[in-house]
């Protein structure tokens, strides 16, 4: 799927074991594992993630490689960040996830996030001075948040030292893999 080489850069996936959407999850980890990158998913916990098609239909079971309570964000370069509703509305409850989020975005690293994902950069304050999509329903919660949304397949946005890449929903992940592999293959990614 890709010519891109990533290896040596390592991802770490948050979600949680339920509702995380099949194609937002699978589609990157496959991608990014096929280009060569090491790509850890951790999870509430580690037991079985159930995504979901389109918020409601079962999807493939994923397993975690590690919890999220477990995960050392120092070790990756990038974090990825799937929707689906259930799944984005749930993780951003969860401590373990907002520090790994607050981690990566203090020390300058990447984050990427599509659909609903971007609800964990709402709850961590961290979409203030950023411009970003999402899937439409977030637009208040980003702006009340001080960002500023926009309706394109993806931005790419370094405001504040730190680069966050969003897409809108699986229809973009051609276009979101596009500016994850840029960033992970090129000069801050080398």
């Amino acid at each position: 799927m890709t010519d891109t080489d990533l290896d040596g850069r390592r991802v770490l996936a948050i979600v949680t074991n339920y509702g995380v959407e099949q194609d937002e999850l699978v589609v990157p980890v496959r991608h990014l594992r096929d280009a060569g990158a090491t790509v850890d998913i951790a999870a509430v916990s580690t037991d079985a993630i159930r995504t979901l098609v389109g918020d409601k239909d079962p999807g493939e079971s994923v397993q975690p490689s590690l919890s999220l309570a477990d995960a050392d964000p120092d070790g990756y370069d990038l974090l990825l960040v799937p929707g689906g509703t259930l799944n984005a509305d749930t993780l951003r409850l969860q401590d373990d996830a907002l520090e790994i989020v607050r981690t990566f975005t203090s020390s300058g690293r990447p984050v990427a996030a599509i659909c609903h994902g971007p609800w964990m950069l709402v709850e961590t304050g961290a979409t203030k001075g950023k411009t970003l999509t999402s899937y439409a329903s977030l637009r208040t919660d980003i702006e009340n948040a001080g960002g500023s949304w926009v309706d394109r397949p993806v931005v790419a946005d370094r405001a504040g030292d730190w680069l966050l890449i969003t897409s809108r929903d699986p229809g973009d992940l051609e276009d979101f893999l596009r500016e994850i592999d840029k960033e992970l293959a090129g000069p801050s990614g080398s």
